[in-house]
């Protein structure tokens, strides 16, 4: 409604008139939020009962609050928040590149530890980020209408914005490309994000995380020696299944919208 509603189909929507069709209903209610001159029209055009009520209401709730304790005072971080509560997942994701870089450092006759454990350690912040387990508001993030996919995009770019420069310093370190720790780290959350809509994001990511260790790290640090998956060429592979697990997370997006389900 790009005009202001006549007072005539105002006094006929504050009567609750059978009249009026819904689509005229919505486009008044739509203008009422952002005029407030038809809103005083409104007000006017009440009958006495409605406003004696509102009137009634209004001083209650204005006695309520003059009787009631003072407001509390704001934090700038609270303790229950879900920031704080992904923290020591963050630090130990942190703590794990610097033991990795420590390590590679020291016993130079090893495979990589950096490019075996870059592509799965974000994947611990990734994991916290989207469990009922570390959001104490998840039940109410289940109503909010902006909840599912791209909250949780958000989020994960937040703890990127994070982790990424750990990484960066982490193969600067040690001197490696940085399409060999960065794009299999892509890779993975993307997968955790596509398997997550099936399973959870927590149980995905671990999951990924425990079967890389299991076939890659482990195989690895027992032979001496790099898995092809983390050699020069093969950027271009993890740079397809990137693309390729973001459409799906993208194609599946509803998925999100069920936080009962997929939110461990």
């Amino acid at each position: 409604m790009t005009t202001h509603p006549t007072p005539a189909l105002i006094s006929r929507y504050a009567a609750g008139a059978g009249g009026v069709d819904d689509v005229t209903v919505w486009a008044v209610e739509a203008h009422l939020e952002s005029c407030p001159g038809c809103r005083a029209l409104l007000a006017t055009a009440a009958d006495p009962g409605t406003r004696d009520l509102l009137d009634r209401v209004a001083a209650g709730i204005a006695a309520g609050i003059a009787a009631g304790p003072a407001p509390a005072r704001r934090r700038r971080l609270r303790r229950t928040g879900v920031a704080v509560r992904v923290l020591p997942w963050l630090a130990m994701a942190v703590g794990l590149m610097l033991a990795a870089v420590v390590f590679e450092q020291i016993f130079d006759n090893l495979p990589s530890l950096v490019l075996l454990i870059a592509p799965v350690a974000p994947l611990l912040p990734v994991a916290a980020v989207w469990s009922r387990r570390t959001d104490p508001a998840w039940e109410l993030m289940a109503t909010v209408p902006r909840t599912g996919l791209w909250l949780l995009l958000r989020r994960t770019l937040a703890l990127l914005a994070a982790v990424v420069p750990v990484l960066a310093v982490a193969g600067w370190c040690t001197g490696h490309a940085p399409a060999l720790w960065l794009l299999p780290c892509l890779a993975f959350i993307s997968g955790s994000l596509a398997l997550g809509g099936l399973i959870g994001v927590d149980r995905a990511a671990l999951a990924l995380a425990g079967a890389w260790a299991a076939t890659v790290v482990v195989p690895s640090l027992s032979v001496h020696r790099l898995p092809v998956v983390l050699e020069g060429g093969s950027w271009p592979g993890w740079a397809a299944a990137t693309v390729a697990l973001l459409a799906v997370v993208l194609v599946r997006a509803a998925d999100y919208r069920r936080l009962g389900v997929n939110r461990g």
